[in-house]
């Protein structure tokens, strides 16, 4: 039914996506500063909703005939973003500035795969990765307007 190729990209945006979950859980837990109490809840909405995302694209490779990574050596192994234990002691603004990064790589796979997809005539994976592109970009734009930027960082 699928061709290889969306397979992989699949699951390489299912790792991507768990490893972002680990990462938001990270700044949930360790932000400080004036912002604390609305980014707290924030980011919590953040990941819940990156849950969905990630658990329905692993849901849809399963449709595919595929496996998705479901282990956090293999979300690791196979993720665009890096884990980084360090991260937990940036300043408020440097946490979410990463944060926006985490948020642009996704956004920019999202572009990828909707291609990716198009092209492989996979309408129905189009359609939910536009959905999710949809969601990151106004996470993204929302994240830098807190900020005091415009949508592009600027």
């Amino acid at each position: 039914m699928a061709t290889e190729s969306v397979e992989q990209y699949l699951n390489n945006l299912v790792a991507t996506q768990g490893l972002f979950y680990t990462k938001l859980h990270q700044v949930h837990w360790y932000i400080k500063g004036p912002g604390f109490f609305k980014l707290h809840v924030k980011l919590e909405k953040y990941y819940d909703v990156l849950t969905e995302h990630m658990d329905e694209n692993a849901e849809r490779l399963l449709q595919l005939g595929g496996e998705p990574f479901s282990t956090l050596q293999e979300f690791i192994d196979h993720s665009l973003i890096k884990e980084s234990t360090e991260d937990k002691y940036l300043s408020q603004t440097e946490m979410l500035k990463a944060t926006v990064g985490n948020f642009e790589t996704i956004r920019d796979e999202l572009s990828r795969g909707i291609e990716l997809c198009d092209n492989a005539k996979d309408d129905v994976t189009v359609d939910i990765l536009t959905e999710q592109k949809a969601y990151v970009d106004k996470v993204i734009w929302m994240l830098w307007a807190y900020l005091g930027k415009n949508a592009l960082g600027e």
